[in-house]
């Protein structure tokens, strides 16, 4: 599997960046390598299609860019959340199962059993092996309004850190900036921020964003004061009422282009 790099090699003497590569699938899906690990983000590789949830359906509108099998082999799935198709299909499902260790919601690890590991907010885990050592924290996230995540249920984001490596953040499912201020007072250094967007929305509650606008997109860069964004979860899916063509408008009228990494997509 090859990645687009990322990030040059820069830093200080004392804390030089390694390259960070990392390539996208489609939806919430991006792959990347960190530390000697390989992590994918909320896998997703079922074809177009109408998808049940409940009584009601998501409608994936494109394929991924690439297949479970090309995205492997992976040592560490980052779920965000269990429960809604466009974050974890039946193929996504089917690779997670085989893979060494996925990081999750506590809810959503009692649910799916081993190799799912359940991280509450602040907690950390370190990773055996790789080339140096590595340790994922999970954070909060609010898949829309406060008060609707009886509906939307629980949703984790995580933040990577490493010796000489950049330290990343991985959004999940969030709709709020408070909760990227909370993380941001936390982990003053974030570097690299995968950023959910899609401005998502769903009949069952209205026509509020269950997940960040691509304003809000470039209000986070801002309070994490990320030096590079990574764009997911905008394409793919019917109920997604915002695209990249709008981040790539909102990053510009807000000074932050420079800031925009958009994963190369896998080849076919």
């Amino acid at each position: 599997m090859s990645f687009k790099p990322l990030l040059p090699d820069a830093g200080t003497a004392e804390t030089p960046y390694m390259t960070l590569l990392i390539r996208g699938f489609g939806g919430p899906t991006v792959a990347f390598e960190f530390g000697g690990h390989t992590f994918l983000t909320d896998p997703t590789f079922d074809p177009p299609g109408s998808y049940p949830m409940g009584d009601r359906a998501l409608t994936k509108t494109a394929p991924a860019s690439g297949t479970a099998e090309e995205a492997g082999p992976v040592d560490v799935v980052l779920l965000s959340h269990d429960e809604h198709p466009d974050n974890f299909d039946h193929a996504g499902r089917k690779l997670s199962a085989t893979v060494p260790l996925v990081l999750t919601t506590t809810a959503a690890a009692s649910r799916l059993g081993p190799p799912a590991r359940g991280l509450a907010a602040w907690e950390s885990v370190t990773l055996p092996g790789g080339d140096t050592t590595v340790t994922v924290t999970g954070v909060p996230a609010q898949h829309g309004p406060a008060d609707l995540e009886h509906i939307t249920g629980p949703v984790t984001g995580f933040v990577l850190e490493g010796k000489g490596l950049p330290t990343v953040y991985v959004s999940g499912d969030n709709a709020s900036l408070d909760v990227v201020r909370e993380i941001a007072a936390r982990f003053p250094a974030i570097d690299v921020a995968v950023l959910f967007g899609g401005a998502a929305q769903t009949p069952l509650v209205g026509p509020v964003n269950l997940t960040l606008s691509a304003t809000e997109m470039a209000e986070a860069t801002h309070i994490l004061g990320a030096s590079t964004v990574v764009p997911a979860h905008v394409d793919s899916w019917a109920h997604f009422t915002e695209g990249v063509a709008e981040v790539r408008a909102a990053f510009t009228a807000a000074g932050l282009a420079d800031r925009l990494r958009e994963p190369s997509p896998a080849a076919r």
